[in-house]
């Protein structure tokens, strides 16, 4: 499990450096797609019950699983990117917020408020 969810990890961490305007969240799912299966994993989400792709990448007001496509990212987008990996029969899952440029006031009191939460929880 440990292996597993260290590579969903280092694929958050792979995917940051590429997280900019002008790309597609479908692009991104096509990076996360490949270093998972490079790294010896497998995504859980692809091909569950009919989902066609590696990733979930939730923009803007889409609060969970959203479905990459070709919308282009934008300054002041916010996007949360969903990575479940398996390797070895194990799932690794974790999920983490990028901010494009400057965000609204009212999506920064969001993601503040949803951080603090999850802490308080852990």
């Amino acid at each position: 499990m440990r292996i597993a969810g260290n590579l969903a990890a280092r694929t958050l961490d792979m995917l940051t450096e590429h997280i900019k305007s002008g790309i597609s969240t479908e692009y991104i799912d096509k990076l996360g797609y490949e270093f998972i299966r490079d790294n010896g994993g497998y995504s859980a989400p692809l091909f569950y019950r009919g989902y066609n792709k590696s990733l979930c990448t939730s923009l803007n007001h889409v609060v969970c699983h959203g479905i990459p496509s070709d919308r282009i990212l934008n300054e002041g987008d916010a996007l949360n990117i969903d990575v479940t990996a398996i390797v070895d029969g194990h799932y690794g899952d974790t999920s983490r917020m990028f901010c494009l440029g400057k965000t609204s006031i009212k999506t920064n009191n969001l993601i503040n408020a949803t951080y603090e939460a999850m802490m308080k929880a852990i």
